[in-house]
């Protein structure tokens, strides 16, 4: 199976499990609920280390396909970073989604309530959050270098200088790096959130790919047609 059929049904099964998480009781009021929106995290995990093992695969056998990225729309691929999303992204989600229910609750949080949602993050994981930012603002960085630094080697690949095949392992070695800082991020997040806040991160993750991806085939489809 090519990387862009394994996509698609990748993509496929993703909606699936997102409308589950969409469809679990929320706040959690019982342990069965908190377990439920435990193994549901999980899921989705799982389900994002699959995609980046067979990316792995499909990098080694043709990197340069996986960095054009043909499954992608020309909005995605605007987007990208090192064929993918910016790990840094999902931190300004976090913020973005906190603030937003936040206000929304204001009134309820003056009164004593609370929901357990994004909303509700304590100090301790704010601060944490932003430790766990400033830290991959580090790594992100540096793979770039790494990037910029092979990049700077064009003349050499267009001069047929040195040796190819050992310029494509190392695109592919900072590719990988760059997919485990994607779902390194992902587990740091998802480990210091609760279950329930977990969930509604991931939500929010997958709309935003979601909306993404249909805002690109929209516009991928008017520029053929025009």
């Amino acid at each position: 199976m090519s990387f862009q059929r394994f996509y698609e049904t990748w993509y496929n099964q993703l909606k699936e499990i997102v409308r589950q998480l969409n469809q679990v009781p929320r706040p959690a009021t019982s342990d069965h609920h908190r377990e439920l929106h435990q193994l549901l995290v999980q899921k989705v995990v799982s389900h994002i280390y699959e995609y980046y093992r067979v990316k792995s695969l499909a990098a080694k056998n043709d990197i340069l396909s996986v960095f054009s990225a043909p499954w992608s729309t020309s909005l995605e691929r605007s987007l990208h970073w090192i064929a993918g999303w910016r790990p840094t992204t999902a931190f300004h989600l976090i913020y973005t989604e906190s603030s937003i229910l936040f206000e929304s609750h204001i009134i309820d949080i003056l009164r004593g309530l609370r929901y357990g949602d994004l909303g509700d993050l304590s100090p301790d994981q704010l601060a944490r959050v932003s430790e766990f930012q400033c830290e991959t603002v580090h790594e992100e960085n540096s793979i770039t270098d790494e990037l910029n630094d092979w990049q700077d080697g064009a003349s050499e690949i267009i001069g047929l200088m040195g040796d190819i095949e050992e310029k494509m392992e190392k695109l592919v070695e900072i590719l990988e790096k760059a997919d485990k800082l994607r779902m390194k991020t992902i587990e740091n997040l998802v480990q210091l959130l609760t279950p329930q806040q977990a969930v509604e991160f991931l939500i929010a993750s997958a709309h935003l790919q979601f909306g993404i991806r249909k805002w690109g085939i929209n516009h991928d489809r008017q520029r053929e047609n025009p």
